[in-house]
């Protein structure tokens, strides 16, 4: 009988289990296929580490990144626990000595990319080492709808059933498969493709209740370098952005200010990367601006911030994401910049298949179930647009996307639960004027040509529209501020939009009745940065003097 709190403590340094972790290492232990879904920052590496060091063999651990392997591999090493990777950035001499070690039984983690699997002379070395578990970690990725979505994981089934299990005994070695973001279809498709046999299935709750969620609204793409350094100040953080030219330009923003920041993405030589990864981890470097590659495996337990610039392409991306922060239990905040725009280049990026994280050797996909993917892809990006533009508790509405019965609200720790005030007789007339613009659209229009109707800058916008009795009626306002009074008002649930690619607009019952002067008391989160002006024309205030005030907050 193995004494895991005894084995706990003398490998890992630790006298407890998280909550969870004991289950799950249990479950890996007793030679069942094991499904777990644990929340980042919970410490589901355990889950298979632990059994690793117990268990006679070498167990075998698919990873997508090498960032990921090297991080995990360091910390084991750090540990004296044998581990080591293959991968590509290994000299020939470095990558001799791992398959040495691994044919000799010395190591007790071997990680590899699943790319890896296409190899024929990989699974002939394979055929020399005794495998106790075949872990696949970031298991999402085998499934269409996992928000990472590699098509290399599919040779998994078939690379497990080649692999000699440590304990003698017939077929192949029992599957762990880990992940912190599925929902129930990317839980049954992990199952099915992975040839998961009577697997015992661990979800833990999804819920991260440290971490204080926040939308801002931007108006224009330079209120960002604005707001980014109050928002990063002089805690730890992450800050993400959807392109290498973004993250670049994010960490010479914080680096202007004075803050110790530097840029992580896949243009940058390896190195570099490696140096920027390792500083980072080591706590020398105090804020990381990267693509989304960045942050899987880092088990810096002190960050404090996670800033996205741009919205990320899914719910789960950005749970995981945001995961990276307080996963020492303090209060950590996690804000997305929402600017519009940035889903144009979101699409762009679905439609061009540009992913800085695939690496350039993957299986070939038919051009019928590229199509697909990309469809799924949208899909789940109008589903993160929904969270940034939702009235309702932001934690609620992650949870609830994942199936956590633990989603209830308010949750009195996100923006949306804690903000909104009555509005004024000015801004109520304001925004009554703008939802009248919306009504007398028809439910046909998106946001950017109905402000343009309003604003009265007819030119470019299609007939009907330039005829409406609310055409002009805000023509002393710019078009980019009645775009953020339409945000507010969506996010107070008193505009909808439509679920398809176009986002076309309409009000909901409480819209109409705010529109019609039925009900008064209605609380919006009125835009606060950028030049604005009341519905009588007079100044309210500048971009200038806002941000002047928000620096001489604590905010």
């Amino acid at each position: 009988m193995i004494d895991l709190h005894a084995a706990l403590q003398r490998h890992f340094g630790h006298a407890s289990f998280r909550e969870g972790q004991a289950a799950v290492v249990a479950a890996v232990l007793s030679g069942r296929d094991v499904l777990a879904v644990m929340p980042t920052g919970s410490g589901k590496s355990l889950g298979y580490q632990l059994p690793a060091v117990v268990l006679p063999g070498t167990t075998l651990v698919v990873s997508p990144l090498i960032s990921l392997m090297k991080d995990q591999v360091d910390e084991l090493n750090r540990r004296r626990i044998a581990a080591a990777a293959l991968h590509s950035m290994l000299t020939a001499h470095a990558r001799r000595e791992v398959v040495r070690a691994a044919r000799a039984g010395e190591l007790r983690l071997l990680y590899v990319a699943p790319e890896r699997f296409a190899s024929e002379a990989f699974m002939r070395i394979l055929e020399e080492v005794t495998i106790s578990r075949f872990v696949i970690d970031e298991a999402h990725c085998v499934s269409e709808w996992g928000h990472d979505f590699r098509p290399d994981y599919r040779r998994l089934r078939d690379a497990a059933a080649q692999c000699r299990r440590s304990d003698q005994q017939p077929g192949r070695p029992p599957i762990a498969a880990f992940t912190a973001t599925a929902t129930g279809d990317v839980r049954d498709d992990i199952v099915t493709l992975l040839g998961l046999r009577n697997p015992e299935v661990r979800v833990a709750g999804f819920d991260r209740p440290n971490i204080a969620l926040h939308v801002r609204r931007i108006g224009a793409e330079e209120e960002k370098d604005d707001v980014l350094p109050l928002l990063v100040g002089k805690r730890r953080a992450l800050v993400y952005a959807s392109t290498r030219r973004n993250a670049e330009a994010a960490a010479s923003t914080l680096k202007g200010e004075g803050i110790h920041a530097a840029a992580y993405h896949a243009g940058l030589p390896e190195e570099e990367r490696m140096r920027v990864q390792d500083a980072f981890a080591g706590g020398a470097l105090r804020v990381v601006c990267a693509t989304n590659a960045f942050g899987m495996g880092i088990d810096r337990p002190d960050v404090d911030v996670v800033v996205h610039m741009n919205i990320p392409g899914s719910v789960e991306a950005y749970y995981q994401e945001i995961g990276r922060a307080g996963r020492d239990g303090r209060p950590a905040k996690a804000t997305l910049l929402w600017f519009w725009r940035d889903v144009a280049t979101r699409e762009y990026l679905i439609d061009h298949a540009s992913d800085e994280k695939r690496p350039r050797r993957t299986l070939e996909v038919d051009p019928v179930e590229r199509a697909r993917r990309k469809e799924i892809e949208h899909k789940k990006l109008r589903h993160m647009v929904d969270y940034a533009e939702t009235n309702a508790c932001l934690r609620a509405t992650i949870l609830g996307y994942f199936g956590d019965a633990a989603a209830s609200e308010p949750c009195r720790n996100c923006a949306n639960c804690t903000a909104g005030t009555t509005l004024d007789v000015v801004d109520r007339t304001l925004l009554r004027k703008i939802l009248a613009g919306i009504a007398r659209a028809g439910g046909r229009y998106g946001r950017r040509r109905i402000a343009a109707m309003l604003a009265g800058e007819i030119d470019d916008l299609p007939e009907p529209l330039t005829r409406l009795s609310t055409t002009g009626v805000l023509r002393d306002e710019d078009p980019a501020t009645i775009e953020l009074w339409i945000d507010a008002a969506r996010a107070a649930g008193l505009v909808e939009a439509s679920s398809d690619r176009y986002r076309t607009l309409s009000l909901t019952p409480i819209g109409r009745d705010v529109m019609a002067g039925r009900v008064n008391d209605v609380k919006v989160c009125a835009p606060t940065i950028g030049f604005r002006l009341s519905a009588s024309g007079a100044q309210r205030s500048s971009l200038g003097v806002r941000l002047a005030s928000l620096r001489g907050s604590k905010a």
